[in-house]
């Protein structure tokens, strides 16, 4: 086998795109709580942080879901032979560790978010991914906390707190609908999935009556004076966007966690362009 295929394959494990994203929500996060170019090494140490730990946990999963995927996912790396399980598990030990090693710069409480959710994500991947909507508020929780992660890195850990709120609640309403998408082949693999244990409907009913606590949150920062027009303007698209995915979600649900998450980015650039606005005095 090639250097090059394997290399690949040591790629593939870390869902490259999804790390990179999460780096992005990291940094959104700080600019949200008021980050500026003197917090540049902190910012930089928390995105590196968060890149090395969404890579650690998605090899981590790949390697505890290895038997699963040589049926569901035989392209993946462990399946098709590119990676070795035990290749697969040292290399998140080492994903794992470059987190750690980032993370030493932060203040405390950003370290604290860090092993908490680091602890959450091997606990749900070993021991509670059986377990109807846990999964769904696992990777909700982790998706919210990436923002308050990102603030903690420059000393306000509640700084995007709304944001976090927000991100975690469409997260849940996302996940859910995709447990929706996909409850024919969860059936067969044996899951048990909320849509799967109280049903379809039930399930989207709970997604929505959570998205609509996330828009009503998302006008906190206009209502107390923190963000102005300028994020109201981007802020009703997302929610509309949101929203209007959630009751697509009952015939099509495909289109509607695509919609989602569109949304949840426009939502994410309102708050940035609030704080943008805010700081320079502007108004609107």
């Amino acid at each position: 086998m090639s250097l090059g295929v394997r290399a690949r394959g040591f790629l593939e494990l870390t869902r490259p795109g999804n790390a990179i994203a999460a780096g992005v929500l990291t940094f959104t996060g700080a600019i949200v709580a008021g980050g500026t170019l003197e917090d540049t090494l902190v910012v930089v140490a928390a995105i590196l942080a968060t890149v090395f730990a969404t890579g650690a946990g998605n090899a981590v999963n790949d390697y505890f879901d290895r038997d699963i995927d040589r049926i569901n996912r035989p392209d993946r790396p462990i399946p098709r032979g590119a990676v070795s399980a035990d290749e697969a598990k040292w290399f998140s030990i080492a994903l794992f560790g470059g987190a750690v090693v980032s993370a030493l710069v932060l203040p405390l409480v950003a370290i604290a978010i860090a092993v908490v959710n680091l602890t959450a994500l091997v606990a749900y991947t070993e021991f509670l991914k059986g377990l109807p909507g846990v999964g769904n508020v696992v990777v909700a929780a982790l998706t919210g906390s990436t923002f308050l992660f990102g603030g903690a890195a420059i000393g306000a850990p509640l700084g995007a707190v709304v944001l976090s709120v927000l991100a975690a609640l469409a997260t849940l309403t996302r996940e859910i609908v995709k447990d929706v998408e996909d409850i024919a082949g969860d059936k067969e693999e044996g899951l048990r999935t909320l849509p799967i244990v109280v049903g379809e409907r039930p399930s989207l009913v709970f997604g929505t009556v959570v998205l609509v606590v996330a828009v009503l949150a998302s006008a906190v920062p206009y209502l107390d004076g923190e963000f102005g027009l300028a994020y109201l303007g981007l802020v009703v698209p997302a929610d509309v966007l949101m929203l209007a995915g959630t009751i697509r979600s009952f015939e099509d649900p495909t289109l509607a966690q695509r919609r989602l998450k569109h949304g949840m980015f426009l939502a994410a650039a309102a708050f940035i362009v609030g704080r943008v606005a805010a700081l320079g005095g502007v108004s609107v």
